[in-house]
């Protein structure tokens, strides 16, 4: 009986099994590589970022693209996060600008590496209405050594017009899983 080599994750598309010891980077690439393709998958891992980080998911924004370093995330106006003012809650945003700055960075990080947010800087240009879409493009450093490193990432909101309404830096502390 001849042998067949079996194909190698790379050649299949399909994302190797990750361990908690991989990071969070791993889970996260492998969950959007397998859910973005499908038809509600996106929407799909949405829902599963609102599930693993609960608080996040209270404003219950839509993952629209996510690579390594860049996320797109977006909110739609609802009661829930208004404001006295009629116009969407300053800390909505900010917690849509973390949610970006986290997806891109942990997406882009190396096996073995964590993050936390240990800073968040807001500033706000004019009120926010109808849909919100955040935007983060980051680069964290490709390798961590034994002692953690901070990594800004730099977050702009903008409107349905494409004004800018705000922007974020938020500042996350890298290390290796332990």
């Amino acid at each position: 009986m001849a042998e067949t080599a079996s194909p190698t994750n790379s050649e299949t598309a399909t994302p190797a099994k990750t361990s908690a010891a991989a990071g969070p980077g791993a889970r996260l690439r492998r969950a959007w590589l397998r859910l973005s393709g499908l038809p509600g998958g996106k929407w799909l891992f949405s829902r599963l970022v609102d599930w693993m980080a609960p608080y996040t998911g209270s404003i219950r924004a839509s993952v629209e693209e996510l690579s390594g370093g860049y996320c797109r995330v977006s909110l739609k106006e609802r009661r829930a996060l208004r404001n006295p003012f009629r116009s969407v809650h300053a800390v909505a945003m900010m917690n849509l600008a973390e949610e970006a700055s986290g997806l891109a960075t942990l997406y882009a990080l190396p096996d073995g590496v964590r993050g936390i947010i240990t800073g968040l800087a807001m500033q706000y240009h004019k009120k926010a209405r109808g849909k919100i879409t955040a935007v983060c493009d980051t680069q964290p450093p490709e390798e961590v050594g034994e002692e953690a490193i901070p990594h800004v990432a730099e977050v702009t909101l903008t409107d349905e017009a494409g004004d800018v309404v705000a922007e974020a830096q938020a500042t996350w502390t890298l290390a290796r899983v332990r």
